[in-house]
């Protein structure tokens, strides 16, 4: 009850329209009742006399009430039926809105697939309580209650007949309703399992064929795909048994009173007009107690994928904005770490690190991999959050800016690079989008207006081709035969590991940031093009604060001040040359690199 008490918060906005949609299901119900009482006197008139007055009057009216009766009907599914689709809108957007909100621990602990699958099917399931389950609950309702009086009116004896194969109907429904929750549960469960083995497996598509083991996944996709087939065929007989089983035992209760009804109109008890209404009435109940049935079970499924929805939207973001978290001064880029210590799932990744990274200065950060690098880095835009006052920017506690004004301010390039199924330009011009001025990018309307050198309306951010140059990227695209408009497939699919890399690069450079991080973003390019790209980057340092992780010394080495970390602690810290001449880790590091320099040279 109280998934669906969460639910009803989306019918707010579009209260009137239930409403219309509910009286237009009472007039609609009105109209249909009218029908048996005329059929009812059509019968009685016409066995006294029959004229020809008669014989055209009775059908017109009928018709005509039948005819009010389909306008109606109409009008409600039309009404009730959209809303639904906008209540569909709402919840979809709501459940987006939600993931992206998420921080990264989150989508590490739950599958792509997974969310996809709530997203879509279970969705469509949720969709379903409002619009055809509280239509039919509604007509049912609506027509119970007037329909019931009428046969007490016509035949007290008769209705109460009605009522005996009742308590059949109720445990019929409850037991069948019970199983088809459970079992509808456990298919939502099955589809998410094959949804996230599909995504998985084309993502993964590479790793797949580079190991041959296309048809181990197909075998695997199958275990799970005939699983899921066996819940459904479980399902479909809870399912395809509470119809037949409910129109039995409700026609248990139309034989009494045939069998009852019959002699008394023979005895002349009831008329054969109220007879033949009672039969009628008998039969629009029948149909709406079946409707019920099928409520029943849209109900169960509804609720139960409500229960899997509702599981996301109420994961409540841990990182997020304080409710008295105020906009700060413009930043300028001076960062602080102030006895920072840092664990995740329990394990301490970085410990007691003291650093003052001042405006405008280039800091790098080397060490062996699981050192905590990119931990750090992560910290500072809270894509992962750090102990309350533990960093600060321009002097003040990174909680108290408002996270869009903090990451708006940064351009990051972590070491996994990601880009979307679109153009090269509108991946470039991804973070400026939503900027004051920004002209509108490849995911909104035409990608060529960016590639002729986008600048915003308050010079905010660069151009795609200077970003493109900056990032070294520029040569590569003059050989793409869309140039700027190329469609880079999916996660970039079409670009190489270092063009992938430097579409990165360019997208953070055109934000024109106040503080730059590169997380080992060079990884990927031959020695010659990273120096090209740092030489183009040092105009866009200037004043810009910048982080930079590489395993490189060549990356690194003209950086303002290098930290090494190793366990999660600054071991070192210096200029290049104050660092070799102190003959630690770097030093090592910076000579182990020269020697296979040297041999990749005799090769």
């Amino acid at each position: 009850m109280e998934q669906i008490k969460n639910f009803a918060r989306y019918f707010k906005p579009y209260k009137w329209r239930i409403a219309a949609g509910i009286l237009f299901i009472l007039i609609s119900i009105v109209f249909g009742l009218i029908v048996p009482y005329l059929v009812g006197q059509a019968v009685d008139d016409l066995s006294l006399a029959v004229t020809w007055d008669k014989i055209v009057y009775y059908p017109l009216v009928i018709l005509g009430v039948n005819l009010m009766s389909g306008i109606f009907l109409f009008l409600q599914r039309r009404v009730l039926i959209n809303t639904s689709r906008h209540i569909e809108f709402d919840m979809r957007k709501a459940f987006y809105a939600s993931l992206v909100d998420q921080p990264l621990e989150f989508f590490q602990k739950n599958r792509v697939g997974d969310l996809m699958a709530r997203a879509t099917n279970d969705l469509a399931a949720v969709r379903q309580v409002f619009g055809p389950m509280i239509l039919y609950s509604f007509q049912a309702i609506f027509a119970l209650a007037v329909v019931l009086p009428i046969l007490l009116n016509i035949s007290v004896t008769l209705t109460l007949l009605i009522l005996i194969p009742m308590p059949l109907v109720s445990l019929t429904v409850k037991y069948l309703g019970d199983q088809i929750h459970i079992r509808f549960e456990k298919i939502q469960g099955y589809f998410s399992d094959i949804t996230a083995r599909t995504q998985e497996n084309l993502s993964g598509v590479r790793v797949v064929r580079a190991y041959a083991q296309e048809d181990s996944e197909i075998e695997e996709f199958q275990k799970l795909n005939r699983e899921y087939a066996a819940q459904n065929l479980r399902l479909v007989k809870f399912a395809a048994a509470m119809r037949p089983l409910l129109f039995f035992f409700i026609g248990l209760g139309f034989v009494i009173i045939v069998a009852v009804g019959v002699p008394m109109a023979v005895r002349g008890e009831i008329s054969a007009g109220d007879f033949t209404a009672f039969i009628l009435y008998l039969q629009r109940m029948i149909w709406y107690l079946i409707a019920l049935g099928y409520v029943v079970n849209l109900y169960q499924r509804g609720t139960a994928s409500l229960k899997r929805f509702n599981a996301i939207l109420e994961t409540e973001p841990t990182i997020q904005d304080a409710p008295e978290t105020r906009e700060q001064p413009k930043i300028k880029g001076r960062i602080e770490f102030r006895d920072l210590s840092f664990a995740y799932n329990g394990k301490t990744v970085l410990e007691n690190i003291d650093l003052t990274i001042e405006q405008g200065k280039t800091v790098a950060f080397v060490g062996k991999t699981g050192s905590g690098k990119s931990t750090l880095m992560s910290l500072i835009p809270r894509l992962l959050d750090a102990p309350e006052g533990s960093v600060l920017i321009d002097g003040i506690p990174i909680r108290q800016f408002p996270i869009e004004q903090l990451r708006q301010s940064i351009g990051f390039v972590p070491q996994e690079t990601f880009l979307f199924s679109n153009t090269l330009a509108a991946n470039i011009a991804f973070g400026v989008q939503s900027e004051p001025g920004a002209v509108a990018t490849g995911f909104l309307s035409e990608p060529p207006a960016l590639a002729g050198g986008l600048i915003s309306a308050n010079g905010s951010h660069i151009s795609v081709e200077k970003a493109a140059e900056i990032a070294g990227l520029a040569d590569d695209v003059k050989d793409f035969p869309g140039k700027y408009e190329q469609l880079v497939g999916e996660r970039g699919i079409t670009l190489s590991g270092g063009q992938k890399q430097r579409t990165a690069i360019a997208r953070a450079v055109m934000r024109n940031p106040r503080i730059l991080i590169l997380d080992d973003s060079l990884s990927a390019v031959d020695t010659y093009t990273e120096e090209k790209i740092l030489h183009n980057l040092r105009d866009v340092r200037q004043d810009r604060t910048t982080l930079v992780v590489s395993h490189r010394v060549s990356t690194i080495r003209d950086a303002d001040l290098i930290c090494v970390l190793h366990e999660g602690r600054i071991i070192e810290s210096g200029t290049h040359e104050e660092l070799l001449e102190f003959a630690g880790e770097y030093a090592e590091l910076y000579q182990r690199q020269l020697l296979e320099e040297e041999l990749e040279a005799t090769d």
